[in-house]
């Protein structure tokens, strides 16, 4: 046995799994190996399974997530008893969740999501599948999958109790543990007795911040539809009672209908459309029927997700007869249909026609405005430290819907629980919510998400004049909307960024992407080109719209000359030809662009299609020059602001002998300096001029001086046109 110190360690793989990161001297201590399992031993006991701690790490340190140390008791930096545990599979396990938990997952898919991880009697564990140690015969992908639909984009932060574990823990889930639940406790809180209050869903109208104008319509119409027939009928029209919500992921449709149901006193029926597809065609329209025939009693029908039965493509054998029911159900009055969706475009569009769902109401991206009050509404119970600012987060959290929110909310309540285990008022601070940004993403950016670098454009080394227009063309549209409109202007939708290779096209991009006041989706060169007729421009399609739903969002095109050639001139059987027709459609088409700006990278603008660099697409050409040497003296102040330099050493003398160096080529130079220091002394304190002097006889120019005066030229002709 050991006594170590519990540190946080915020991996996002390991985050929520059960895992613990040991030193290998304490591996060794304790006889262990790699996946073996611990009993930890705080003010409490849970158990763990043992990983690797990364170089650099004590020998006595513990690494681990915040539900461990919850699970132990112990706070970050608290001692806690480490030692072998036997390898014990659980026979069964039994855990409590919330009712909505409960009805919406399988027992089959919950085991799936607890496989690997290590139970103990009164633990909280989450539903995050062990990405580090799957199981090869488990589909972890589609586990998180299934987990999303049933459980909605919050579903990675909710939390279960374990309620019983035989044998008793520290025990290990496998494929022959037999899982159930207990239902009815609570998701949400701590292993320890401190609990914070969390955010719930809105149950009244008056409680859904940015959705006044679906309540009020929707409302009036189940209102007039179910409840005032006879002036209907006096007026001689009928009641439509079928309703599309359309709307992205998580953006609160459901919440919408259950809502106004509740306010206007209204029976609710529900069901999932994926699960109804699912069954056999016999059995899915005898669900139906039943739904339809129940909702027919003066209840509303809300059926989730309908593009899984009623495709574009028809290739469901329910689609007829689902249109058919609806139609009848429809008709006949006595009942009212929701049919919710996140792709209407993947619809069948004779679900949109007169007699079947007559009305539609769509929910928008919620800008920084409604994100402010959804932001408000939800943490109305949580007492947030004085350093929270709501406007800030609204401001960092953009595409983020009112599921996305709802989920940071509880990431961070969960980082402050971590902390605070023995403070009798816990509070969420800024910097709860700043950890938890890392963690929750757009549900809308999917598995698009970026590792963006945490640099702005202040990091960027001189190229002034570059920054202001990259400023101008790509912050102002998505910081700024409103002062566009009072102009009475449309923000420009993108720009094109060219030079020489290595002169920072890529590292401005970072640097604006590092503002954090948009998403990224980045495609690098011919990424998009498929070989299969219709593919490519289905790809441009997808990225677009990907864009669209987590607006405001930055789409850079890295090495745009490979995606977007001059047509006429391809020797694919088109395929380019027709990537770019879509690319123009998309920037300049009939559907308008919002709080989405492009953004191209190349070394070969000549070879971009001209239409593809007229006013409405990307309209501002920016030249990004080689560095002169002021600007190669910025750029070697800005690559050593991390570097231990020696007195003595003269940057702005090194800038002016590097002519002809690249700004990678001047990033290079620091870097072989530092392994010139390394190769003298592996205990080497600073980087001297020596250092310096050795690396500038190494690192050679990378510039190519016909290529620079080529784009030279380009530009004067630009200027001049």
């Amino acid at each position: 046995m050991l006594e170590m110190t519990a540190r946080l360690f915020p991996s996002p793989l390991d985050q929520r799994r059960g895992i613990v990161r040991l030193h290998p001297d304490a591996l060794t201590a304790l006889g262990l190996s790699v996946w073996d399992l611990v009993t930890l031993t705080g003010t409490r006991t849970t158990g763990g399974m043992v990983a690797l701690a990364p170089p650099g790490r004590g020998a006595h340190e513990l690494l681990c997530d915040e539900l461990v140390l919850g699970n132990a008791g112990v706070p970050d930096g608290g001692v806690v008893r480490v030692e072998r545990a036997a390898d014990r599979e659980a026979a069964s396990v039994t855990v409590s969740a919330s009712h909505e938990v409960v009805s919406a997952v399988a027992p089959e898919i919950l085991r799936t999501a607890l496989l690997g991880k290590v139970m103990t009697d009164g633990d909280q564990v989450s539903l995050l599948t062990n990405d580090l140690r799957p199981l090869p015969e488990v589909d972890v992908v589609a586990t998180r999958r299934s987990l999303a639909n049933l459980l909605g984009p919050a579903w990675s932060s909710l939390l279960l109790q374990v309620a019983a574990v035989s044998p008793a823990g520290p025990a290990v889930v496998t494929m022959g543990t037999v899982v159930g639940f207990q239902g009815g406790l609570s998701t949400t809180g701590s292993a320890t007795p401190l609990v914070l209050p969390t955010p719930g869903p809105a149950h009244a109208p008056t409680e859904l911040p940015g959705l006044e104008n679906q309540v009020k319509a929707l409302t009036e119409w189940l209102d007039l539809g179910l409840h005032r027939q006879d002036l209907l009928t006096k007026l001689g029209t009928t009641p439509q009672l079928g309703v599309l919500v359309t709307g992205p992921a998580g953006s609160g449709k459901s919440a919408l209908v259950e809502a106004v149901t509740t306010a206007l006193g209204v029976r609710l029926v529900r069901a999932w459309g994926p699960t109804v597809a699912g069954l056999e065609a016999s059995a899915a329209a005898q669900q139906l029927k039943g739904l339809l025939a129940d909702a027919a009693r003066g209840a509303v029908l809300l059926l989730e997700d309908v593009d899984a039965l009623v495709p574009r493509d028809g290739s469901t054998p329910l689609s007829s007869y689902f249109l058919g029911a609806v139609r009848e159900f429809v008709a006949a009055g006595k009942g009212a249909l929701v049919c919710t969706t996140s792709r209407p475009e993947s619809i069948d569009p004779a679900l949109r026609t007169p007699g079947t769902l007559d009305h539609e109401l769509a929910i928008p991206l919620p800008d920084r405005g409604q994100r402010l009050k959804v932001l408000a509404a939800l943490s109305k119970t949580v007492p947030l430290d004085k350093d929270v600012a709501l406007d800030d987060l609204a401001g960092r959290t953009p595409g983020f819907v009112a599921a996305d929110l709802l989920a940071l909310l509880r990431e961070a309540g969960l980082r402050a629980a971590s902390r605070q285990q023995q403070v009798s008022e816990p509070t969420v601070s800024a910097a709860d919510f700043a950890a938890a940004l890392e963690v929750v993403r757009p549900t809308a950016m999917g598995s698009a998400t970026l590792d963006i670098a945490k640099i702005t454009l202040d990091d960027v080394g001189d190229m002034a004049e570059v920054k202001q227009a990259v400023t101008e063309t790509v912050l102002w549209p998505l910081q700024y909307p409103d002062t566009f409109q009072k102009l009475g202007v449309e923000a420009p939708h993108g720009l094109l960024l060219y030079g020489p290779p290595g002169c920072g096209k890529t590292y401005l991009v970072k640097a604006i992407a590092g503002s954090g006041q948009a998403n990224v989706l980045s495609v690098k060169g011919a990424e998009l080109l498929s070989k299969w007729v219709g593919e490519s421009e289905k790809a441009v399609r997808e990225l677009f719209r990907r864009a669209r739903e987590a607006a405001p969002t930055l789409v850079f095109l890295d090495e745009v000359d490979a995606l977007a050639p001059t047509r006429g001139q391809s020797t694919d059987g088109g395929t380019t030809d027709r990537v770019v027709a879509a690319l123009l459609t998309e920037l300049d088409g009939v559907e308008s662009l919002h709080d989405v700006v492009v953004v191209g990278a190349t070394n070969r603008p000549d070879l971009i299609d001209p239409a593809l660099l007229r006013p409405g697409r990307l309209e501002k050409l920016v030249y990004v020059p080689p560095p002169d040497a002021d600007a190669r003296t910025a750029i070697l102040q800005t690559a050593v602001q991390k570097v231990p330099l020696a007195p003595g050493v003269d940057l702005a003398d090194l800038g002016r002998r590097t002519e002809g160096f690249s700004a990678a080529d001047c990033a290079a130079l620091v870097r072989e300096a530092a392994l010139c220091a390394m190769r003298e002394s592996m205990t080497a304190s600073t980087v001297t001029s020596a250092h310096l002097e050795t690396a500038l006889k190494t690192v050679t120019p990378s510039l190519d001086p016909a290529q620079v005066a080529s784009l030279a030229a380009f530009a004067a002709h630009r200027a001049q046109a």
